[in-house]
């Protein structure tokens, strides 16, 4: 089973548990990912490298635990890591684009992340504005007024739709 796996694995069977534990786990878990962040964010021109499991242990996280920040991080990378295969001994690269970690953890609706003090001086708070906006404004199903019969045609014709692009041919 890859550490992957593993992850998904550990994070599944705490939705299995009384609500209790899970909010008891997934409480400790986002405080060490917040920890994460408050330092890769302090130094954002910085690339960490390393393995998974030396990772691991400089941010005092369970191995399993990395890969789950491994797996919540990889789409806002400059480059992804191979997650799905990795394993303790995989070099991984923690290199990440500010604007798409920032628009990613507004879509996972990570306030507690998004919110961090750090961003104050990486990006200005109109990009914030702007960046958040974007993520909430994709998520937005816009559908086009429906144009009926006896409306003005969309066209600028100035006869009814129904005599003129709403004809049936």
């Amino acid at each position: 089973m890859t550490l992957l796996e593993q992850w998904r694995e550990e994070a599944y069977e705490q939705q299995q548990t009384d609500s209790r534990r899970m909010t008891e786990f997934w409480g400790r878990y986002f405080e060490a990912e917040k920890s994460v962040y408050e330092k890769l964010l302090a130094e954002p021109e910085t690339e960490v490298r390393g393995t998974v499991k030396e990772l691991a242990e400089k941010y005092e996280m369970p191995l399993t635990w990395m890969m789950g920040f491994l797996d919540g991080i990889n789409d806002s990378l400059k480059e992804a890591n191979p997650i799905e295969t990795a394993a303790e001994d995989t070099e991984v690269s923690l290199a990440f684009d500010p604007e798409k970690l920032y628009y990613n953890m507004v879509a996972a609706k990570a306030d507690w992340l998004y919110e961090l003090p750090a961003w104050e001086d990486i990006l200005t708070e109109e990009r914030r504005k702007e960046l958040y906006h974007q993520q909430k404004n994709s998520m937005t199903v816009r559908r086009e007024k429906k144009i009926f019969p006896n409306d003005p045609c969309p066209c600028g014709s100035g006869k009814k739709y129904k005599h003129c692009c709403g004809r049936k041919k």
